[in-house]
């Protein structure tokens, strides 16, 4: 589950990590009053005015703004407001902006210049470890860095039976050519940093950039911040902060039937049970010529309802021209599968497109003669291969 930019900044605040001060706004008079309550309380006399929305690039695509009136604060506002901000990281028809963030300016004048770091925290799957990666080029995409200039990246990996130690946060802030009070406020930058990432289950938090003030604060002028869905459960309170509006509207209702559904490009629909078997499932359909329209597991207590549900979210697609159905019986019985495909059947109408149904495993015999005696037009396969050229043979 991904957060907006002035959730992940409250988040991390709220452990300790020093931040970029802002409002969120909906409207453009709730910016202007955000930017004089800003004002009010950091004497800040110029607003960044920054689209929310889940993608990088913002700036790049016109939706991070600097004010320097209340009335820029206001035309701005109303600019990004109800645009479809286009960056690197969205569709070519962009995301719909319905919140900004007023922040206060951070870059201001002093005895020294200001320096901007990137550094993130995330899971290495390499070696099953946490690592805080960093570098000395923030405010820049972190992927031409280290494309470009692979020695400016630098990595920390965490020893989980020990934890983040007060070496590491040092070594990080030695790295980054801190020194004096820039050195000591970075050290507890990275440790509260490490801390929110850790007490929170997430899979991944970025900030870029990392600003050393010109008076040597140390603080987060954005933020990215993933959380692990599967840790939810234990989360109340960031489960709250979920922001459907900007997810797949089709991947949001299957979520709330208890299907992990995943929408792409291709024209084969996939209904798989478990999620090695369906990459494997989706593997066979690329082999035999078609694309993957999907991703959809329906779990191991599939039940007729369900796998009705996971129809109607497949037939959806109206780009979709064959629909296999890849079903192991292991907890879940294939007898319960064929009902709802039969039911899916009946109850949506006349489908359209050729369905191949592969069932084995538990109550496999009893799932066949369901379909068999349906009257439905399925092609019943046994073998992995088999569903294979039947793909071929439907897209041909």
């Amino acid at each position: 589950m991904n957060l907006h930019e002035y959730q992940g900044k409250e988040l991390l605040n709220s452990f300790g990590v020093r931040i970029q001060r802002g409002i969120v706004a909906s409207t453009p008079v709730e910016a202007v009053a955000a930017a004089e309550k800003l004002t009010a309380d950091t004497g800040t006399s110029w607003w960044v005015i920054k689209a929310q929305i889940h993608a990088g690039g913002r700036g790049k695509g016109g939706g991070v703004k600097l004010a320097k009136s209340l009335e820029e604060v206001k035309n701005i506002a109303n600019e990004i407001l109800g645009m479809h901000l286009i960056t690197p990281q969205t569709s070519a028809k962009g995301k719909l902006v319905n919140q900004v963030l007023i922040a206060e300016d951070v870059y201001y004048p002093g005895k020294s210049e200001t320096s901007e770091f990137y550094m993130s925290v995330l899971l290495n799957r390499g070696t099953g470890r946490n690592m805080i990666m960093y570098s000395t080029e923030g405010g820049m995409d972190i992927e031409a860095v280290a494309e470009d200039t692979p020695h400016l990246i630098f990595h920390e990996e965490i020893d989980p039976k020990v934890g983040l130690t007060g070496f590491q946060c040092r070594k990080v802030a030695f790295n980054l050519g801190l020194s004096g009070t820039a050195f000591k406020e970075m050290t507890k930058f990275v440790f509260a940093l490490y801390t929110a990432y850790d007490k929170t289950d997430s899979s991944l938090f970025e900030i870029n950039p990392v600003l050393k003030t010109s008076d040597d604060k140390i603080l987060a002028v954005d933020s990215k911040v993933s959380i692990d869905d599967n840790s939810l459960f234990r989360h109340k309170d960031l489960a709250e902060l979920r922001d459907k509006r900007e997810e797949d509207p089709t991947e949001v209702e299957a979520r709330e039937y208890g299907l992990n559904f995943v929408k792409l490009d291709g024209n084969v629909g996939c209904m798989v049970n478990g999620a090695g078997l369906a990459m494997a499932t989706m593997d066979i359909i690329k082999m035999a010529g078609g694309n993957p329209a999907n991703f959809l597991d329906v779990g191991g207590t599939a039940d007729a309802k369900r796998v009705e549900q996971a129809f109607r979210i497949i037939l959806r697609d109206k780009n979709v021209k064959a629909l296999l159905v890849n079903i192991f019986g292991g907890i879940v019985r294939c007898d319960r599968v064929a009902q709802g495909i039969v039911d899916a059947y009946n109850n949506i109408g006349d489908i359209n497109i050729p369905l191949i149904v592969r069932l084995e495993g538990t109550n496999a015999k009893e799932a066949k003669k369901l379909i068999d005696e349906s009257g439905l037009k399925v092609e019943s396969v046994i073998l992995l291969q088999e569903a294979a050229d039947k793909v071929a043979e439907v897209l041909a």
